[in-house]
């Protein structure tokens, strides 16, 4: 009996076989430093646990509707309107099971199977962009950018990639895994460049817009109107709500009276029915919640300098500062061809966070899987404690110190 080639052409995620190793180590009794994990580190606030348990024990256990209950629907149009500034009601929103579902579904609802048809995607870019995009039926143009860029694309390279195939282009600001965003006058320059191709949509993940660290302010592509209708936004309350097992994300598309989101909802009616009923509650207590969120994105701010403070100790090795996300990515290639300590040659990424985990106890990401320049570079979170940073970034840099 054969799989399909839906199911083989998937390759498993190298994030999760690092985190599978993490834990294999430590169980067995060894010291680890990680920084694999891509979710905070705090627990869920109080008052959004409390919501859920409410309604559990109100009896809200049974199947709800596909788009969302009209109260969670309406507190995320109402968060979107009045703090990204995108004209939207109700009815252009759809609730799904996690940001990573709502682009799958997204991406469903307007690829056509099998016609070529493409998205193009700055690189580095979130592992599972790819895998998602190809599972739609596309096919994914990555444009590559450079540690010297902050990792940020061009409207002219974007541009570039863009043919008669283009379906839609796809961006993640604050970015993982690079920790870099896109200021409002770059988000403006691409939306111009995109004026010109009316029938190009934008899907705009920003998933960690809550999570900025530096004066830049976030923009949502969504806000500027000569392309609003055919924005895309992805978001969800994983990141910066300290969600992440919820699974709880959200889409906001109105263009055409919200026919993405209508869309969305149907392919999702006949793939999981609705995110877990008793959850709804939940939605517009977190979106209320404004001094923990604060107190989160504070601590991760201190974490931010922190990480980056000790990297740039690191020898041959350039890292631009996080702005936003709870990820540093540095580039470490000067390393390739040399041995390390332990005596392993490094020849990638791959084989450099390897070295570094067996013979430093320091887990990171190898950024093979990224795309674009990932291979020059690691990934490491800071979504860990102060002095998991400060004793894992000194050990990586002790054993840095003793290549030769």
């Amino acid at each position: 009996m054969e799989l399909s080639t839906r199911a083989t052409s998937i390759p498993p995620s190298i994030t999760l076989a690092i985190s599978a190793k993490v834990k294999e180590m430590k169980a067995n009794g060894e010291n680890i430093y990680a920084f694999g994990a891509g979710e905070p580190d705090f627990a869920t606030p109080e008052a959004i646990s409390n919501a859920a348990i409410q309604s559990l024990r109100d009896g809200v256990t049974h199947y709800m509707p596909s788009k969302g209950t009209p109260e969670a629907r309406e507190a995320i149009a109402k968060k979107l309107r009045e703090e990204n500034n995108i004209d939207c009601s109700e009815s252009h929103i759809s609730i799904n099971a996690g940001a990573k579902m709502s682009i799958n579904l997204a991406l469903m609802a307007i690829i056509n199977p099998n016609k070529g048809e493409e998205v193009i995607v700055p690189t580095p870019a979130w592992v599972s962009y790819k895998p998602m995009i190809e599972l739609a039926g596309g096919v994914m143009v990555d444009v590559p950018s450079t540690v010297e860029s902050d990792f940020k694309c061009t409207p002219d390279e974007l541009e570039k990639a863009i043919t008669e195939n283009t379906k839609a282009i796809l961006i993640n600001s604050p970015s993982n895994p690079c920790g870099t965003m896109y200021s409002p006058e770059e988000t403006r320059e691409i939306a111009a460049m995109l004026e010109k191709y009316p029938d190009v949509y934008i899907i705009s993940d920003e998933i960690y817009e809550r999570l900025i660290y530096t004066d830049i302010e976030h923009l949502s592509f969504g806000a500027i109107p000569e392309i609003a209708d055919r924005v895309i936004t992805i978001n969800g309350l994983s990141k910066a709500f300290a969600m992440t097992g919820w699974r709880i994300g959200y889409t906001c598309s109105p263009g055409n009276d919200g026919a993405v989101a209508k869309a969305m909802n149907t392919l999702q009616s006949q793939i999981n029915t609705s995110i877990t009923s008793f959850t709804f509650a939940a939605i517009p207590v977190a979106l209320g919640l404004t001094e923990e969120v604060e107190s989160m994105r504070q601590i991760f701010a201190k974490r931010a300098t922190l990480m980056h403070d000790l990297i740039s100790k690191w020898p041959n090795v350039e890292c631009p500062k996080p702005t936003g996300a709870f990820y540093a990515f540095p580039k470490v290639s000067h390393y390739y061809g040399k041995t390390s300590p332990g005596g392993t040659l490094i020849t990638d990424a791959v084989s450099f966070a390897t070295a570094l985990l067996d013979e430093a106890s320091v887990a990171v990401v190898p950024g093979t899987d990224f795309g674009g320049c990932g291979d020059e570079h690691v990934r490491l979170s800071f979504a860990c404690s102060e002095d998991n940073i400060t004793d894992g970034v000194n050990a990586a840099c002790e054993w840095l110190s003793k290549f030769e």
